[in-house]
């Protein structure tokens, strides 16, 4: 995939798709054909810091770890983001979600991976 502005984290997304954060502080959305879908940024209107971590849940929203900010939001197919974490995380990296709706966050300020539980919705 070329023209990416410094790539850091790669997920799969649902439908053969993938999901990358960049340096530049974008999220960029990508199409099993690997053709550009969205920006995360453009489409959410939502102002990155520094976009470490990514994943994808069970409903297809995209969970993002900002390291600047240190936060975590989630972008779901429709509707606004959600900010899911925004206190005690020091330096968020990596992220994954499991489905039952627990979120794991590499900490790398604290060495440690720290365990959330957020809404999803039910099967």
């Amino acid at each position: 995939v070329p023209n990416l502005q410094g790539p850091r984290y790669v997920s799969p997304a649902p439908r053969g798709g993938f999901v990358v954060s960049e340096e530049c502080g974008d999220v960029k959305v990508f199409m099993s054909s690997r053709k550009l879908l969205s920006s995360l940024s453009s489409k959410y209107g939502h102002q990155f810091g520094n976009p470490a971590g990514v994943c994808v849940d069970t409903d297809g929203s995209i969970l993002v770890a900002d390291e600047q900010h240190r936060t975590v939001h989630l972008f779901p197919e429709h509707g606004a983001p959600i900010c899911l974490v925004s206190t005690g995380l020091q330096r968020p990296a990596g992220v994954a979600c499991s489905s039952s709706g627990h979120l794991f966050v590499a900490d790398t300020v604290e060495n440690c991976v720290k365990v959330f539980k957020y809404c999803v919705r039910a099967p």
